[in-house]
């Protein structure tokens, strides 16, 4: 893909983890530079890569590094050493502005956030969606990515409705909503008679494996079951469930994460040595939502503090924060602690 910066410079971006010989010898046929792997300071210091307080590395390779040295940039590996040969570039304004966008397309689309980076050659700075276009390659500038972010939560529009009878609760209705850009969509459960003043609220981000699997490694299905139930005995209220899976980074990722749990991390840090943040969860869409819905006041049924603030800062005001707690089981126990302990979760 071409990712250009809209003043004539621009980069030739891949995926780190979908490095392979082939679109690795594309690079090396049009780049017009060095080959580089673009890092979140977070991976760069799980690799045990020295980038002092930058908040990007940027990683030269060298002769010898193959598709197997990107991907192991990228993934997990058994071990952390640093793969290959490889030398640390120098950051400048516009590399660093250029590669936070490079970082966070592949964050939307579900990926690690590592990508194979080199510079445009002079011909497809002038006119990048022509030159991608000639090459099968697809393009998107800075500032529409920009753009994005905002249309996203902006344009979601509710696009259909329906009863949907409920084990716990009875009747409820269900309301689906859809961005514009055809990205991802969310749902709203209506259960009873919401209080048109300040409706009890929960936001619940999807979560397959609790939710669907009834995994007892966090304690999500039971959140989700319990808020309705909490909902339902108040009288009615709403349960928005976003599709922010495992705090916004996909299932995949979070599985990812479950591996390195598996070796002993708590689930901060499993997130961040992969390159992303602890939370990566947006609150535009769930204000939007409410909106939409009629509520601009809402009683927040919650033990997150970054939910109460982040409805806030997008112009929901919280009347009351309803605390809403499971007890802890036999497999989630550090899970619960790392979330009060390095989450802030009120517990």
């Amino acid at each position: 893909m071409v990712l250009s910066d809209g003043a004539e410079g621009g980069w030739l971006v891949l995926s780190a983890e979908l490095a392979d010989p082939d679109n690795l010898g594309l690079f090396n046929q049009v780049a017009d530079g060095p080959l580089n792997v673009v890092l979140p300071a977070r991976r760069a210091q799980a690799l045990k890569l020295e980038i002092g307080d930058a908040e990007i590395a940027r990683l030269g390779l060298g002769p010898g590094a193959n598709a197997q040295t990107v991907r192991g940039l990228a993934e997990l590996g058994p071990d952390l050493a640093r793969p290959g040969p490889l030398r640390i570039l120098e950051n400048d304004a516009a590399a660093v502005a250029l590669a936070h966008q490079a970082i966070d397309l592949m964050k939307r689309a579900r990926l690690l956030p590592a990508v194979l980076a080199a510079p445009l050659p002079a011909s497809a700075r002038i006119e990048p969606v022509r030159w991608a276009t000639q090459h099968d390659l697809s393009a998107v500038s800075a500032e529409e990515l920009d753009a994005y972010r905002e249309i996203e939560s902006t344009s979601l529009q509710r696009v259909s409705a329906a009863r949907l009878p409920l084990a716990e609760v009875g009747e409820a209705q269900i309301v689906a909503f859809r961005p514009d850009t055809g990205g991802d969509e969310h749902l709203a459960l209506i259960v009873g008679t919401p209080d048109d003043s300040a409706p009890l609220t929960r936001l619940h981000s999807q979560c397959f494996t609790g939710d669907v699997l009834g995994s007892l490694r966090c304690d999500c299905g039971d959140q989700l079951r319990g808020a309705i139930q909490a909902i339902g005995s108040a009288g009615g209220g709403v349960l928005l469930y976003l599709a922010q899976e495992g705090r916004g980074i996909g299932l995949v990722n979070k599985l990812r994460a479950y591996s390195l749990q598996d070796q002993g991390l708590d689930t901060v840090d499993a997130n961040e040595q992969l390159g992303f943040e602890a939370d990566e969860r947006a609150y535009a869409p769930a204000a939007e939502m409410l909106r939409q819905l009629g509520y601009s006041r809402v009683r927040l049924l919650t033990n997150n503090p970054a939910k109460v603030s982040g409805l806030e800062s997008f112009g929901i005001e919280i009347v009351e924060r309803v605390p809403h707690a499971v007890p802890a089981g036999d497999h989630n126990g550090k899970y619960l602690a790392t979330k009060a302990e390095r989450l802030g979760h009120l517990l």
